[in-house]
């Protein structure tokens, strides 16, 4: 018992170590959180300061870690890029008109390598055949589009 008061540190180092093994199987963070307080728990031991005092500041740190850094990790974890698929992946790229659209006629255009049918975007448009388009929005089978504007 006396070794074990001579050399505490190495108590809350092995329960640090421990603490990060069991991490390995859990994959929550929350025992990686409690094996930094246990670690520094042993800092403070290191240090020579009473026993009571090495709880209170693993317990603090392994509290501050969960609060403050742990849900951070888990956010940056979680997130990724916005995956958009289907058709609204459509929206926004440009496509060539193969068919002549306006408010009355559907025509066809081509856009990602498809062929859709279409409609002008502004029902006032009558849009030609060869002209750049872009998508605004997909409703059911039919893309309505917008010619693009050419910089002069």
């Amino acid at each position: 018992m006396e070794w074990l008061g001579d050399h505490l540190w190495a108590a809350w180092l092995v329960l640090a170590v421990a603490l990060g093994a069991a991490e390995m199987l859990s994959l929550d963070l929350i025992l990686l959180m409690l094996a930094v307080g246990a670690l520094v728990g042993a800092l403070v031991a290191v240090a020579g300061l009473p026993v009571v005092l090495q709880v209170l500041l693993a317990a603090g740190g392994a509290t501050a870690m969960l609060a403050l850094v742990r849900p951070n990790l888990i956010r940056r974890l979680h997130s990724g890029p916005e995956l958009i698929t289907g058709h609204n992946k459509l929206v926004g790229q440009q496509g060539v008109v193969t068919e002549q659209l306006s408010a009355h006629t559907t025509g066809r255009v081509k856009v990602g390598g498809e062929v859709w049918s279409a409609a002008p975007y502004d029902e006032t448009l009558t849009i030609a055949p060869g002209a750049v388009v872009e998508v605004f929005a997909i409703r059911g089978a039919t893309a309505y589009v917008h010619p693009v504007g050419e910089l002069l």
